[in-house]
């Protein structure tokens, strides 16, 4: 049954409810802008600038009403967050189409991160909605919105306040052409995935927040500990921001933290071996040696799994709140112990004693 506007919503001046889709009385309509689907090689560099964290707040579309292609009273309108990113990928996606895109201001974040956030949610496209003048830009009272931002998004209030039906539309945006021949999304359309290709995307953002400290514990480690310690060090910031996005699904556990333990015990044997099998220390040294990277390695690395719980949809914010609370106790009570572990070995070899 098709849910029709409010007959009061008629967005003429001084006659429009407080709630409609309209602009405040008085007011002229912000100008729409409009744009191609066409990915300059600016856009390209701004991608992949956004993918290393260059300046990452920086990568922002202005929020507003766009207008793509020659769209008419009738064409369809897309929400979208203001993102680059996110924004690029709905209006390549719709090469050859005529429509509206209204963006969200999102704060430079993508659809499926500010829904968690809920600055892609219920208050904003109301907001927009009203603010950009849209019931009287369009002639029909439907706006699709991405499926992964429905976690922020109440349609029956945005029904309620701006007399808008929210129509959720497919996963992925290269999956809109096909949707918008029958507005009907296939069970693929709405299935979640999260292949190696956009696991591995994501490791270069993770990779260069750490690279600077991962430099610095090397240097350190080298001259205080040796260069067995040093390279552990940047194998685990390596095993955490690399290898487990791309190993993720093979991991046999749900939780993200135990998958980086995992990780990191595998990762931690071969220099647990080594320190193990120093000849020149005594057995309980050699004992104690073992136990460092055996301890700091796989806490490191679950700790670094948490990053990329907001990556995907195969976990939610209570679930992270959960691992949050579950495990990173025990990841700070692994990683102190053996950095105490380390301490008392470092001082037993400067007062001779090993």
């Amino acid at each position: 049954m098709e849910i029709k506007q409010p007959s009061s919503c008629s967005c003429i001046p001084n006659v429009q409810p407080p709630d409609c889709g309209c602009p405040p009385d008085n007011k002229p309509l912000p100008p729409i802008s409009t744009i191609t689907s066409t990915i300059t090689f600016a856009n390209h560099l701004d991608h992949f600038l956004a993918r290393w964290g260059w300046k990452r707040s920086e990568h922002r579309v202005e929020p507003g009403l766009y207008r793509l292609g020659n769209p008419a009273a009738d064409s369809p309108v897309f929400a979208s967050a203001n993102y680059t990113l996110s924004f690029d990928a709905l209006r390549s996606a719709l090469a050859g189409n005529d429509g509206y895109i209204l963006v969200l201001d999102t704060k430079g974040i993508n659809v499926w991160c500010a829904a968690g956030k809920g600055t892609f949610g219920t208050d904003e496209l109301v907001s927009r909605i009203q603010s950009t003048g849209l019931a009287s830009v369009v002639s029909h009272r439907k706006i699709i919105v991405p499926q992964l931002g429905a976690p922020g998004v109440s349609w029956p209030e945005i029904l309620r306040r701006s007399g808008f039906i929210v129509e959720y539309g497919p996963v992925r945006a290269r999956d809109l052409p096909e949707y918008l021949k029958t507005r009907k999304a296939t069970d693929e359309m709405r299935r979640v995935q999260f292949p190696v290709k956009e696991r591995v995307v994501l490791t270069p953002v993770e990779f260069v927040h750490v690279a600077l400290p991962a430099i610095a514990a090397f240097i350190i480690l080298y001259y205080l500990a040796g260069y067995v310690a040093a390279l552990a060090a940047i194998t685990t910031v390596v095993a955490g921001t690399v290898l487990l996005p791309a190993l993720l699904p093979i991991i046999p556990t749900y939780d993200f933290s135990t998958k980086g333990l995992i990780l990191g015990v595998i990762i931690s044997i071969p220099f647990t071996v080594s320190y193990a099998t120093i000849t020149a220390l005594p057995l309980w040294a050699n004992v104690m040696a073992a136990l460092v990277p055996m301890l700091i390695i796989p806490a490191v690395t679950a700790y670094f799994s948490l990053n990329f719980t907001g990556c995907t949809t195969f976990t939610s914010r209570t679930g992270v709140k959960k691992e949050i609370f579950r495990y990173v106790p025990v990841m700070a009570l692994m990683a102190g112990s053996g950095i105490v572990i380390g301490i008392i070995l470092g001082v037993s070899r400067l007062a001779g004693v090993i």
